[in-house]
């Protein structure tokens, strides 16, 4: 029998931090040391960190994580280590993994299938390596090989399917499989997104199963750039089964995920399946070395899962602490001393006040209070609060803002919302605000305004006259302002363009209405692990979602506005995800919802729909960034591109309307 210790770092990397990027690569190198690791796997691109687009244009760039690539080679003797970097060859850029063994640099392997579609851009900055080329590289007057390489390291051959090379079906790990592999290391950038774990788990075990191999997947961890949320997750897996799983979505810098494996018990099951010799044998694309591997006991592990992982309310609470994450390292990395919400007393202003004292409340129970309050250290005072509920009242701040169409019933419910969180409240009246401005305009026009002439201009006036003073409070405090505009409205443009969307980050843009409001619920009575629940929501929740622009006796709802935010919610799924056109989204809508609408009325909010979102790409624009948890976002810089100016699918809608 020959057993090894192999190894899987999460790291929480921040592109271009160089110092810090590389003390948790040699951090997470030192705790696989020190847990008798011979073979550590890192995540994709680690040394300069994923997500630094553009960036990688700059020769500096590629100079520096050589440069840093040798500086983390001693931390690397006694170990084998994988480790993520960008090289250029022949002017041509490459995503590639570095294999070092006892301090030395033994190859590079390069990427063959980027990631292009959705929030990744890699055929913008790298070339695919085609299979079976190979080539060398000088560093620092030596030459190291590149390409499409594997390893044989005493004894033990070791191959690589870099993130999306597993993802396809003609993955290398199937060539890899041919010549005898022992180990197939993953380094990989995999962002969160609901349900995208299972795809991740199948490609691991199917990937150990058929090719008879150990399988090793490194994951990102955190809000890396900004955008991306990164869940870690690391998973080790031999001969078709899982025998380690790491924690997803901790705040921790970096996590080392171990396991034990039986190699012979692997290499029994390709003779069974005999692997034809005369390819087995081809050894041109392999580079030796040689390494020491400890003797090993055996370690027969079971994956743990956090419990909250095994809840039939799984995407309730990933959303939760997905968000969460992003939003602690977002107010870390940005150097930002706390948030500042406009809470209305409305769902979407809740939901994201909610989020923000459950990065709070997560974080200290994630690492500990300790580790949580160091890791906002660039804040002076941050020590001198004592308590999960004092730094609540440090870290957000919650401004409900009235004017003379305010409601007694949204402001109670921001009220005790916000001593329910234990946030800073303060009450701000912008009537008066208003007022003034409507007169200046009146004179200006020459005529008084009213409702029935100018209503979209006295609805907007009143969410505008709101964002002077909530961006003064952000700046007073060095605070991130959040929006709180979610994707139903960004679809349709039902928000006032500097007025409610008004901020540095929109945590909740990428989520949809009818999900948001699901979650406020669950938050009220269920909560982040039974533990975290907020029975004042109910003040929320018991509302209709209105913007409160129109006087009271008008009784606006946001539903009456647009259309029942289901319904909005399938349209867009239909046209924008799936790409259907008008008069198909009304088939599909009329095959489910035929008995509750009349056919006219789903064509009327079909109509509506197709012609609000042509008309307000210039919004979707101009948002907040916002975090990506699932494959509907309408982000136009990073996963949904439209055209400003259009056609406005006016032929479309013609045929919409024809019996």
């Amino acid at each position: 029998m020959k057993f090894i210790k192999v190894g899987a770092a999460v790291l929480n990397q921040t592109p271009l931090d160089w110092e810090g990027n590389k003390h948790n690569i040699i951090a997470a190198i030192t705790e696989a040391k020190a847990q008798a690791v011979s073979i550590l796997c890192l995540p994709e691109l680690c040394i300069p960190g994923y997500g630094c687009e553009d960036a990688f244009y700059a020769p500096s760039l590629h100079q520096t994580s050589l440069e840093v690539l040798q500086e983390i080679l001693p931390s690397t003797k006694g170990i084998i280590v994988a480790l993520g970097l960008p090289l250029v060859l022949q002017n041509k850029l490459f995503n590639t993994v570095c294999l070092v063994a006892d301090g030395k640099i033994i190859g590079f392997v390069a990427k063959r299938f980027l990631a292009g579609n959705g929030v990744y851009y890699e055929p913008r900055w790298f070339m695919p390596w085609k299979q079976g080329e190979t080539s060398w590289i000088e560093i620092s007057g030596q030459k190291y090989p590149v390409g499409d390489y594997y390893f044989n390291i005493g004894g033990v051959k070791i191959g690589f399917e870099i993130c999306e090379d597993a993802w396809v079906a003609n993955r290398p790990g199937r060539f890899l499989y041919e010549s005898g592999i022992d180990l197939i290391l993953n380094p990989s950038a995999s962002h969160f997104a609901f349900n995208k774990l299972d795809i991740r788990k199948r490609f691991v075990l199917e990937g150990s199963r058929a090719f008879g191999v150990g399988y090793v997947y490194a994951n990102l961890l955190g809000n890396e750039s900004g955008r991306l949320i990164f869940d870690g997750g690391a998973m080790i897996a031999s001969n078709g089964q899982m025998i380690a799983v790491g924690e997803r979505l901790s705040f921790e810098n970096w996590q080392v995920t171990t396991a034990v494996m039986d190699l012979e018990l692997n290499r029994l099951v390709q003779i069974t399946n005999r692997v034809p010799f005369e390819k087995a044998a081809n050894e041109d694309y392999c580079l030796f070395a040689s390494f020491d591997f400890p003797e090993m006991n055996p370690e027969f592990q079971k994956p743990i899962l956090k419990e909250w992982e095994t809840s039939p309310t799984l995407q309730e609470e990933e959303f939760a602490r997905a968000v969460a994450l992003a939003l602690f390292d977002y107010l870390r990395k940005s150097y930002s001393s706390g948030f500042v919400i406009s809470l209305s007393g409305g769902a979407d202003s809740a939901a994201v006040s909610v989020l923000c004292r459950l990065a709070i409340d997560l974080g200290i129970e994630s690492i500990g209070w300790e580790a949580f309050t160091d890791k906002l250290g660039f804040i002076p005072d941050i020590k001198e609060h004592k308590s999960p509920e004092a730094l609540a009242k440090r870290l957000i701040t919650c401004a409900y803002q009235a004017s003379d169409n305010s409601g007694d019933i949204t402001r109670n419910a921001a009220e005790q919302l916000a001593k329910a969180i234990h946030a800073t409240y303060d009450f701000l009246y912008v009537g008066d605000l208003i007022e003034t401005y409507e007169k200046i305009i009146s004179e200006a026009l020459g005529r008084a305004l009213t409702w029935e002439q100018d209503d979209i201009a006295k609805q907007n006036i009143q969410a505008r006259v709101r964002a002077p003073s909530v961006w003064m409070l952000a700046n007073i405090k060095n605070a991130l302002l959040l929006s709180t505009s979610n994707r139903s409205e960004a679809a349709v443009g039902y928000a006032t363009m500097d007025g409610d969307t008004s901020g540095g980050l929109s945590p909740i843009a990428g989520i949809d209405k009818a999900f948001l409001r699901q979650w406020l619920k669950w938050m009220e009575t269920q909560g982040v692990a039974g533990t975290w629940k907020i029975p004042a929501l109910s003040f929320v929740n018991d509302q209709q979602p209105t913007a409160e622009l129109r006087p009271q006796s008008s009784n606006q709802t946001d539903e009456g506005d647009l259309m029942p935010y289901d319904i909005l919610d399938e349209i867009e799924e239909h046209a924008i995800r799936d790409k259907k056109p008008p008069k198909e989204c009304f088939w599909l809508l009329k095959a489910k919802h035929q008995e509750n609408y009349s056919d006219a009325q789903l064509r009327q909010w079909t109509d509506k729909f197709f012609k609000l979102w042509s008309r307000n790409q210039w919004k979707r624009e101009r948002y907040a960034p916002s975090f990506h948890v699932d494959d509907k976002n309408l982000d136009p810089k990073t996963w949904c591109r439209y055209p400003i100016l259009s056609g406005g699918f006016q032929r479309e809608l013609k045929d919409l309307w024809k019996e």
